[in-house]
């Protein structure tokens, strides 16, 4: 063992108050002096002496470029004791315009990308200052700042930048220090100033009154800002929660006809090459559906990333799946931390910040800055009147002043007799000694005069400027318009009202659709528009190209903002918007529904509600084949699950025929294929759970099925039709109330020529009709066309059949007032895309 030098100094301590100490020592070391921003200047240590060695190098606007390693070398020897990459990467963020709103420093060369590229060594990169730096540097030269020693105390570096505009908040920060964090969002330099300047002229502005002049964040990649209430939370208690999002743009192909999204924009600090391979790995896990290409075709111009999209796809539901599930939608937490000087002891201390106190702390820095400069240019005012008071005392007598200095024996004799005999101070009369001959020329001497005459109207301007406040505070306005007028520019992020999870109503038009579901399981939306009204007994137009054996089972005009619950024929219920079927022309035959509800291929779809609300004061009433009905409460399907939920349970031999919103007070109708029907009040059936049976709603006779449900709820006509294109209407007032559980009376008069009965339904004379057969026929006639006749009546021809044809199915349709307007025999337009 080593014996102790007997001139050291050994202090015995207790380990853990030298591990405390230590790690505060640290930790402030790391908060003040590396990691958290200035509220003065919006700059952590490092960024501020790059930017004066820059400025000490002589790197200005228009001058050359220079190496970086130079600057990185002269920071590093002079004012930053730490790694030169933690110096160089300070100057490239400081290049970079997609992460900085207003760049501070003009590279040349490789400095990384939005694809998270690094940039090159500094050894083949250059730079210089921007204009916008030299704001930041402007008048430092003139006392406007303290200095401080710098690490080895052979120089002084500043303690803070004048700051010729509110960098903090315009261009932000980003840093993590012990214990805490900052993360400060750029903004636009003209709404930051105007509310500066606004903030001047009242400063009892509330923080509500400044976000009409600061909207929020405005980021050098753009995109958009979904939601307020994240901006006035971090504006008014200094933390808020920003959601970006990319912008993107759908386009046509023409060639094709497909559609295409392109991302023109990216939401701030998101990697974009991350992002595509992102996208591209969730198409490979089919966790995204409909693409069927992806490029990224970004360039010097700008970005441009397209996502191609399946014929079949819906471009606008394609791309709030992009969102979801990628940083096309991303969050930025917003935490306003910077040092603050303390009031008494002027050490700076990390405080959380407001919109309003960074303002404020803005302006009473850029005060003490003009306070400073003031006085400066006013000491050096006061001395260069001074020197011309000597010089011009001296030419008023010069023949003496000449004589007096050719008399002395030296300079110091000189000028301690110009002392003696004129009352000048020793720096007059050294002016004097090194006055030129050629300054007493009669020129000369005016011009002299003149400076004096100048230098004092300047100390008087000065002088009023440091004894008037408001003075003050209009220069300060005037340079910070002057910086916006030169350096501002237009917001590049949008801010949009919704927030949180975004609603694709928002992006989609309302408008009619024809929902058709296949037989064999296809599902597609069409305008309604592209269907056009034809007379009773026309042929009709093909309503799609289907495949042999397949024909339109199921029939429905919705909204496309509207729910459609899909009741399949074991008794499940599903969610769909409508809008998120996919849109075709009238001659397609859609998308297979198992791949927007999750059932099997052989699940047949028995009914669609359409609602927009789940309400507790209406219900769902259920059919089944075999004359079973059902009565629970709407509400109790509002969160269905990807499976699906139990809708009502089903017998082994029985299957859902058909489900209809009702009020409660309804009275309903069911009919057979045979023709028979029953009349019973909705009261008859008592509200069940979602998982019962029901209860007997008619009594079948032998080889009969239920066929139709119909719930009353207007002054209505009952409209049967029959499978070989007949169909008549009759009162409702002819179907006699019964009790429910009967046998029924007769509704159609069934014979070869009507066949059995395909539907029922109510109607009145304003309504038209949409007819669908087994070979996709569809024709559109309206109900005032077919006469009202009795119950048993066998009714009017409303579509003609081939011999191998029958009616599959029946809609309503409520035709809108420009297409009353429109006449009779247009040609549909087709639609492509997705119908916008």
């Amino acid at each position: 063992m080593t014996a102790p030098n007997a001139r050291e100094r050994i202090l015995p301590r207790l380990i853990d108050e030298e591990v405390k100490e230590s790690f505060i020592n640290y930790s402030m070391s790391v908060i003040v002096s590396r990691a958290l921003p200035d509220v003065r200047d919006g700059l952590k240590p490092v960024h501020r002496r790059v930017l004066y060695a820059m400025n000490e190098l002589g790197l200005l606007p228009g001058r050359p470029y220079k190496k970086s390693a130079t600057v990185v070398g002269d920071v590093l020897g002079k004012y930053h004791p730490h790694g030169d990459s933690s110096v160089y990467d300070a100057l490239v963020r400081m290049v970079q315009d997609f992460s900085l709103r207003y760049p501070l420093v003009d590279g040349q060369g490789n400095f990384g990308s939005m694809d998270g590229d690094s940039a090159a060594a500094y050894r083949y990169t250059e730079a210089r200052l921007t204009r916008a730096a030299i704001e930041m540097l402007t008048d430092i030269d003139k006392n406007t700042v303290d200095f401080a020693p710098n690490f080895d105390d052979r120089l002084e570096e500043p303690r803070v930048l004048p700051a010729g505009f509110p960098s903090l908040l315009v261009n932000g920060s980003t840093g993590i220090a012990v214990g805490m964090a900052t993360n400060i969002p750029p903004h636009n330099m003209r709404e930051v100033i105007s509310a500066v300047v606004a903030l001047i002229d009242n400063p009892e502005l509330t923080g509500a009154e400044l976000r009409k002049y600061v909207k929020g964040p405005d980021f050098p990649t753009g995109g958009y800002i979904y939601g307020r209430a994240g901006i006035a939370d971090y504006q008014d208690t200094g933390r808020g929660r920003i959601i970006m999002r990319a912008r993107a743009v759908i386009e046509e192909k023409e060639s094709s006809g497909k559609s295409q999204i392109v991302v023109t924009e990216v939401p701030y600090q998101v990697n974009k090459a991350k992002l595509v391979a992102d996208i591209a790995e969730l198409v490979r896990e089919q966790k995204l559906t409909g693409i069927s290409a992806l490029r990224d075709e970004s360039d010097k111009d700008g970005v441009r990333v397209v996502i191609e999209l399946k014929r079949d796809a819906i471009p606008r539901v394609v791309l709030n799946q992009l969102y979801k599930h990628t940083a096309m939608q991303s969050t930025f937490g917003v935490i306003m931390l910077a040092l603050v000087p303390d009031p008494h002891t002027r050490q700076l201390v990390p405080k959380v910040l407001t919109l309003r106190q960074c303002l404020d702390h803005y302006i009473g820095h850029r005060h003490e800055v003009i306070v400073r400069r003031t006085q400066f240019d006013l000491d050096k005012a006061l001395d260069r009147e001074h020197i011309l008071e000597g010089l011009k005392i001296a030419v008023d007598n010069i023949d003496e002043v000449i004589a007096l200095i050719r008399a002395a024996e030296d300079t110091p004799t000189a000028s301690l007799q110009l002392q003696a005999r004129f009352g000048l101070s020793e720096r007059q009369a050294e002016a004097i000694l090194n006055l030129r001959l050629a300054k007493l020329t009669g020129l000369e001497r005016d011009k002299l005069e003149e400076e004096l005459r100048e230098v004092r109207t300047f100390i008087v301007e000065l002088r009023g400027i440091l004894e008037s406040k408001p003075r003050r505070m209009d220069i300060l306005k005037g340079e910070l318009l002057k910086v916006s007028e030169t350096y501002g520019d237009e917001r590049r992020t949008e801010i949009v009202s919704d927030e949180g999870e975004f609603s694709i109503e928002d992006l989609i038009a309302e408008e009619e659709m024809v929902v058709t579901i296949t037989h064999g399981g296809y599902i597609k939306r069409t305008p309604l528009s592209l269907y056009n009204r034809q007379g009773r007994g026309g042929r009709g137009k093909a309503s799609a190209d289907l495949k042999e054996n397949d024909f339109i089972e199921h029939f429905y005009v919705a909204s496309t903002h509207t729910y459609m619950l899909i009741f399949t024929d074991d008794g499940r219920c599903f969610w769909l918007k409508v809008h998120e079927l996919p849109q075709a022309g009238r001659n397609t035959r859609g998308k297979p529904i198992v791949n927007l509800i999750n059932v099997t291929p052989d699940t047949r779809i028995r009914s669609i509600v359409v609602t927009k609300e789940f309400s507790d004061t209406e219900f769902l009433l259920f059919c089944t084949r075999n004359g079973t009905v059902k009565k629970t409460a709407l509400s109790q399907y509002s969160n269905p699950r990807v499976n699906g939920i139990k809708a009502i349970k089903i017998e082994q031999d029985d299957e859902l025929m058909d489900v209809q919103v009702t009020s409660g007070n309804n009275d309903v109708v069911l009919a057979t294929r045979h023709g028979l029907s029953v009349r019973f009040h909705e009261s008859d059936v008592r509200e069940m759970g979602r998982d019962t049976t029901g209860v007997k709603g008619i009594e079948l006779r032998p080889s009969d099925q239920l066929v139709g449900m119909v719930v009353i709820k207007r002054e209505a006509t009952l409209l049967v039709v029959t499978e070989r294109g007949l169909g008549k209407c009759s009162e409702v007032s002819e179907y006699r109330v019964q009790k429910r559980g009967g046998k029924g009376i007769l509704t159609l008069n069934r014979t070869a020529k009507t066949g059995d009965v395909v539907a029922l339904m109510e109607v009145v004379p304003e309504d038209e009709l949409m007819l669908m057969t087994r070979q996709g026929i569809a024709i559109r006639s309206k109900v005032s066309e077919i006469r009202v006749t009795g119950r048993a009546a066998q009714g009017v021809k409303l579509v003609a059949l081939d011999d191998q044809d029958v009616v599959s199915a029946v809609a309503r349709v409520i035709p809108d007032e420009k297409e009353n307007e429109g006449e009779e025999g247009d040609t549909p337009v087709e639609l492509g895309g997705d119908g916008e």
